[in-house]
């Protein structure tokens, strides 16, 4: 199993020279917890509901005139979307984050994993293993 078959595609993205107001609306309207900040469609950082919740106010400056390239994190966790899915919840634990964004060969971003897509899929796991231990056990 790869990361590829478990990631999210179609993710937002915006350019560092984006306002703070913007990626608020764009979270907002696209009901999504973070953005990616790329340049070139390469990954340059990324910015969360909870980066705006916190950096922004810190900034002392109305949102219309705080840029993403202020508030972003840089340099962001990637993972390749050929990487084995149980890499990623190792990789998200060595860098104390909750998502991944995932490129292709060339740097590319191609989508995002979360924890909560992790979660689902090891959840679904332990279903399967339920049902097929309820098949096969006698019933006392």
């Amino acid at each position: 199993m790869t990361v590829r078959n478990h990631m999210t595609v179609g993710v937002e993205t915006a350019g560092p020279d984006t306002t703070v107001e913007a990626l608020a609306m764009r979270l907002e309207q696209a009901d999504v917890g973070c953005i990616i900040i790329e340049e070139e469609m390469k990954p340059v950082g990324i910015v969360t509901d909870r980066d705006l919740a916190t950096r922004v106010d810190a900034r002392d400056r109305p949102a219309s005139d705080v840029l993403a390239e202020d508030v972003m994190t840089a340099d962001p966790v990637t993972i390749t979307e050929d990487a084995d899915v149980f890499a990623a919840p190792r990789t998200m634990r060595e860098n104390a984050v909750r998502r991944l964004i995932v490129v292709n060969d060339s740097g590319t971003v191609v989508g995002i994993i979360t924890l909560d897509d992790l979660m689902r899929l090891f959840v679904d796991g332990m279903d399967d293993l339920t049902d097929v231990i309820d098949a096969e056990s006698p019933t006392y």
